[in-house]
């Protein structure tokens, strides 16, 4: 995981040139000079990959079922009491309801950044009152002269602190994810406005997300920093800049009345596979603060980028473990012999690392079984296969004909850095003859808005081996394209179904 610093430009031989160029500040600026200055108020120890980042409303719902499983303990503690009566576990099964409705209505899971830990056990205290006071109306209601105490007793003590525990450990440990960067959303503003302002200023209050920089186009007019978040370039240094693989939303604020401007803005940034959103500048007082109180937490009108469905994408996610564990179980033998193969056929490793674009552009290390000759490898992809290709071993004329060199990535699959389905990853820098691949097509970055996958829905319509013409990217990059579009937990098991017979039955493809 690469620190902030890391990931800062080395501080070049010219530090008054070097300053003009990556910030779009004048010359010999003393402030943004020294790298230590450009992190800003928000830059957190570590920077985390959006792929490795906690979603919030995932740690609430792991902390509600936890809160359930509590509850329905201390009911069950119940049993042990001999005094116990029907009615006393029906009192502590309608308490357990209704506690569990009063903490969302006591916002007990929400977590604000500046919620101390006082604040957190006193909201879940008072929504235990209220639930367990609900549950003694209740009793009365069903059994008027039945006596609560029994059932109070032992559930009430036994919930209480069962729940207060695990929200005391859920405020912890949200508080180190913070602090660590997995858990707040990071952007980047593009405009220097009076918007924009404001926005750093709310953040700086809530904490709700990190914004790690500016980009201005009018560097000559633009501030050095807002609010202490440096400027950073103008939008060619945010097409470049090394951060934006742990950028989860671009804001664009610029002038409401500016419509041109925010055209160009949206036409120039959507080849980004980051999700980009827009706070106007000169809107009402209302309705510009409920934007700049949402933006943390949903898109505002989101322009570009991967739909948000959470949910889908945690659906997607077990089935990539589920599935990927019994695939890694049932090939294990298959994986040794060919790794057994490869060393008998050729020396050196079996196995093959290419550093490979990942979701959000993340740089990623794939892994394959050693298809060529060891001292021809091309790491690059600078000259892609072709048939007949001399740089290929006998057994890797086998492996990568039958699709067997890709089966270590189920390791990638299993680690969270790829899918089982989804675009395939391309290698960094790959080149289409004398062109980078990535330059030929203007959406070639929305591949990336996705995981990428060991198979695929291009794979599976003949899209598969080398793009080694301007054609053949554009075919694969609208198929994937239309898969990211398209995607669903069904469709992803029908690309499973049929991707052994369609690589079987692909006799034309180089492989």
């Amino acid at each position: 995981m690469p620190t902030a610093a890391e990931l800062l430009p080395k501080p070049p031989k010219d530090p008054s040139a070097a300053d003009q160029a990556q910030t779009g500040t004048p010359a010999g600026s003393a402030e943004l000079r020294d790298p230590a200055d450009r992190r800003g108020p928000f830059r957190p120890r570590a920077l985390v990959s959006s792929r490795a980042r906690l979603q919030g409303w995932t740690v609430a719902r792991f902390l509600q079922a936890a809160d359930a499983v509590a509850l329905a303990a201390a009911a069950g503690a119940l049993l042990l009491v001999p005094e116990a009566n029907p009615v006393s576990l029906v009192t502590a099964a309608v308490g357990g309801v209704a506690v569990m409705g009063a903490l969302s209505i006591f916002k007990a899971y929400d977590f604000q950044a500046r919620e101390s830990l006082k604040m957190q056990s006193v909201s879940v205290s008072a929504a235990f009152a209220m639930g367990a006071a609900f549950a003694c109306m209740a009793l009365l209601l069903i059994s008027p002269h039945t006596s609560p105490a029994e059932a109070f007793q032992v559930w009430a003590p036994i919930a209480w602190l069962g729940i207060l525990g695990l929200h005391a450990a859920g405020w912890f440990a949200v508080r180190r994810w913070r602090a660590s960067g997995r858990l707040t959303p990071n952007i980047v503003v593009v405009g220097a406005t009076g918007a924009a302002e404001r926005l750093v200023a709310a953040m700086l209050r809530t904490r709700e997300a990190n914004i790690l920089g500016v980009f201005d186009d009018r560097a000559a007019r633009s501030p050095r920093a807002i609010h202490g978040v440096p400027v950073l370039g103008d939008t060619q240094a945010l097409l470049d800049h090394r951060i934006m693989p742990y950028v989860d939303r671009i804001v664009i604020s610029v002038p409401s009345r500016a419509q041109v401007r925010v055209a160009q803005l949206i036409e120039r940034l959507r080849v980004l596979p980051n999700e980009i959103t827009l706070l106007l500048d000169g809107e009402d007082e209302a309705h510009e603060t409920a934007a700049i109180e949402r933006i943390a937490h949903l898109p505002l009108a989101r322009l570009s980028g991967p739909p948000s469905n959470h949910a889908r994408a945690l659906l997607k996610r077990c089935q990539d473990l589920v599935v990927g564990s019994l695939a890694l179980v049932l090939a294990a033998p298959i994986m040794l012999a060919v790794a057994v193969a490869i060393r008998l056929d050729s020396p050196g490793p079996a196995l093959f690392r290419q550093r490979r674009h990942g979701f959000n552009n993340e740089e990623i290390v794939v892994f394959k079984f050693r298809s060529m000759k060891v001292d021809q490898a091309d790491a690059r992809a600078t000259r892609q296969i072709s048939a007949g290709d001399d740089r290929v071993t006998r057994v890797g004329r086998f492996i990568r004909r039958t699709s067997l060199d890709e089966l270590p990535q189920i390791f990638n699959v299993l680690s969270g850095e790829m899918s089982l389905v989804g675009p395939r990853p391309h290698a960094i820098g790959m080149m289409t003859g004398n062109v980078e691949s990535a330059r030929l097509v203007a959406e070639y970055a929305h591949r990336h808005r996705m995981k990428p996958g060991m198979t695929g829905w291009a794979a599976i319509h003949g899209s598969r081996g080398p793009v080694d013409t301007p054609d053949s990217v554009k075919r694969r990059v609208a198929l994937d394209v239309e898969y990211i579009d398209r995607q669903s937990f069904w469709l992803d098991l029908y690309v499973m179904a049929v991707t052994i017979p369609c690589l079987l039955g692909d006799t034309e493809a180089v492989r």
